[in-house]
């Protein structure tokens, strides 16, 4: 028995241990390709085989990067757009999530919200931009608000289709039972609707950036948005790429951590 035991653990164990190394081995030759397109452009820029003013080279973002370090603009910046990213994409999304899940106790009412959803997410955030400043003034509020309604919409539509595509024997089963709309509410749709939402808030997490770097050029003082248009102005390529290079970053981690808690929370789902 405990030879069986024994031998089922480490069957379990195999499939994790070669994923594990899979996922290794993918991440060396990524790093590999990027360490080796990250030497070619600093080469090619230092040998003048293209444009270093025009095309920026890693040694002058390493350099932008230490004077932004030293003089402390560029830690104030990006936690000011970490800040306003996370905000606008809580905010934004759990309002949306939130109308979305709870529209199924009225079906007949979700499809017209659902369609005015759609509307608002068919509307270019960046034509908002002025309109939001305007109402809600050039500080951090107005960007917050910008990032919280480019990811509205999206967590919205997301829950309400998770809502509407429940298992359906798994619904006339608790109605076998006669349970109330509210258990099967939190016993069903809710739990049911998580990989969606998880899945929906990886996506906003791309549109709440979008929104608050969007705000931060249309007006700002701080911000790696600020940075970046200004940088752009001046023609100063190294700093742009600085500010990509960070806001893309910031979108990995943030997704990371997404991802940490979906594994951590939806214990139950198939680890591929």
């Amino acid at each position: 028995m405990s030879d069986v035991v024994i031998s089922a653990g480490t069957a379990r164990r195999r499939p994790r241990a070669g994923r594990l190394k899979g996922n290794a081995t993918t991440g060396a030759v990524v790093a590999l390709i990027m360490a080796a397109l990250v030497g070619f452009w600093q080469v090619a820029a230092g040998h003048a085989w293209i444009n270093g003013q025009l095309f920026g080279s890693p040694a002058g973002i390493y350099k932008a990067a230490e004077v932004g370090l030293t003089q402390g603009t560029l830690v104030t910046d990006t936690l000011t757009t970490l800040y306003e990213t996370v905000l606008g994409l809580v905010f934004g999304s759990g309002l949306g999530i939130g109308l979305g899940l709870l529209l199924w106790f009225v079906p007949r009412v979700a499809g017209v919200t659902e369609g005015f959803a759609v509307v608002l997410n068919s509307i270019p955030k960046i034509a908002l931009g002025p309109l939001i400043v305007i109402w809600f003034g050039s500080d951090m509020s107005s960007k917050v608000w910008l990032a919280g309604i480019s990811t509205f919409a999206v967590a919205m539509i997301s829950s309400c289709a998770a809502a509407r595509e429940v298992d359906r024997d798994l619904l006339n089963l608790f109605l076998s039972f006669k349970a109330k709309p509210g258990m099967i509410f939190r016993k069903l749709i809710v739990p049911g609707a998580l990989p969606w939402i998880f899945s929906t808030l990886r996506i906003n997490i791309g549109f709440a950036l979008i929104g608050a770097v969007v705000g931060e050029y249309i007006a700002s003082q701080s911000g790696l948005g600020h940075e970046v248009f200004v940088a752009g102005s001046l023609f100063d390529l190294n700093t742009v790429w600085l500010g990509i290079i960070i806001l893309t970053v910031m979108a990995t981690l943030l997704t990371k951590i997404v991802q940490l808690a979906e594994s951590q929370i939806i214990s139950w789902k198939t680890k591929r």
